[in-house]
């Protein structure tokens, strides 16, 4: 049975969903079937892989609303062993159309039951906020991966974050955990970036991830490729970051 990540982060601008398209494409190569579910009204997931958001049959917003199955909504890429879920513009409606709905709070749970055998790891890319589509996205995840930015505020969100995570598990979802911490934009020489990451190893010193992910011109072009960056640049050192990240994220998760 796959495992499910949600991707969060309810600031936005912080890597989030470059992490959750390179991270997948990575893991991907490493011989893993992914899906990756774009849970964001922006899309941005979705034409990380090229996908045309306008040309597609079904969206997360169908799986929440119960207007199709995972199966259906799943495209396969041409990027090794990795399926998308894509998103549209109509997601943006979704928080509203749930708040009407039976058990509105565990709708992507449901959906996403029904494929699980089908992939070693689903990603969840959630949006920049803390709303109902996020909700849904932590009560169907085992584990939550957090992408965040070396800045002073990144650590007054993470706090915030927290207290989500820990109501939803409350709440809804008793078993969920950390993935992880994956520190984004990185520069090494600038103090600030030091003293951000010695907070976050005060508290959470056992979830950061030891890759960090540097700031690269090549990352922020690939998108608009509509490639994962081992793709568009396979030598560039956002792949190489990327990469080393998949490899500590599956030698965590290397089952007995």
């Amino acid at each position: 049975m796959g495992k499910i990540i949600s991707v969060v982060n309810q600031k936005g601008g912080v890597g989030k969903t470059t992490t959750a398209v390179n991270l997948a494409a990575a893991i991907g190569l490493a011989g893993k079937r992914v899906l990756l579910v774009d849970a964001d009204p922006q899309g941005n997931s979705t034409s990380g892989y090229g996908i045309n958001k306008k040309a597609t049959d079904a969206t997360s917003y169908e799986l929440l609303i119960g207007k199709s199955t995972a199966d259906l909504a799943a495209i396969k890429t041409p990027f090794e062993k990795v399926d998308v879920v894509p998103s549209s513009i109509d997601l943006a409606a979704a928080e509203v159309d749930l708040i009407e709905m039976e058990k509105r709070e565990s709708r992507l749970k449901t959906a996403l039951c029904t494929v699980r055998d089908k992939y070693d790891y689903i990603f969840i890319d959630c949006p920049p906020s803390l709303g109902l589509i996020t909700i849904n996205a932590l009560n169907a995840s085992d584990t939550v991966l957090v992408p965040i930015q070396c800045e002073y505020f990144a650590l007054e969100g993470l706090s915030q974050l927290m207290a989500t995570v820990r109501q939803v598990k409350r709440l809804y979802n008793p078993t969920l955990e950390i993935e992880g911490i994956v520190l984004t934009m990185y520069d090494g020489r600038l103090n600030l970036t030091r003293q951000v990451v010695g907070e976050i190893k005060k508290y959470f010193a056992d979830k950061l991830y030891k890759t960090a992910i540097p700031r690269a011109v090549r990352l922020s072009e690939a998108p608009s490729f509509g490639m994962p960056i081992q793709y568009y640049d396979k030598h560039s050192k956002g792949a190489d970051a990327y990469n080393d990240l998949a490899k500590e994220f599956l030698k965590r998760n290397r089952r007995g």
